[in-house]
């Protein structure tokens, strides 16, 4: 069974930048295939960005494609999320993900992270 804790979240204006990490314990990390979700107050929790186990494989929304980049290193156990150009539209509960299917959709997801909250200022 995988833990997933989030760090790097924080307040940022318009226009910066942050850096995601999610750190995964209990598991064999290589084993999964990682996701970012994130959920704004109200809304849906929607798919952010995915990376296939070894890494060759990602995918991301539309509304953060050319923005956002994900990463991960098997060795440190981590998957990282970079985020660029920020807009206040970005602004969420940033969520860490982990499954042996890859995918874009919650469903598909069974190990979760608490959240790291980013808050883009305009």
């Amino acid at each position: 069974q995988v833990q997933l804790v989030e760090s790097g979240g924080g307040l940022v204006q318009a226009g910066g930048s942050l850096r995601l990490s999610c750190a995964a314990s209990g598991g064999v990390f290589r084993n999964y295939h990682t996701a970012w979700f994130r959920q704004a107050p109200g809304k849906e929790r929607e798919f952010v960005a995915a990376i296939s186990r070894g890494g060759g494989t990602t995918n991301y929304a539309v509304s953060v494609k050319d923005r956002f980049t994900i990463a991960r290193d098997n060795a440190k156990n981590t998957v990282y999320l970079q985020m660029n150009s920020l807009k206040p539209e970005d602004t969420a509960v940033y969520y860490c993900a982990a499954s042996i299917y890859y995918g874009t959709t919650r469903s598909e997801y069974n190990y979760w992270g608490q959240g790291t909250q980013v808050t883009v200022a305009s």
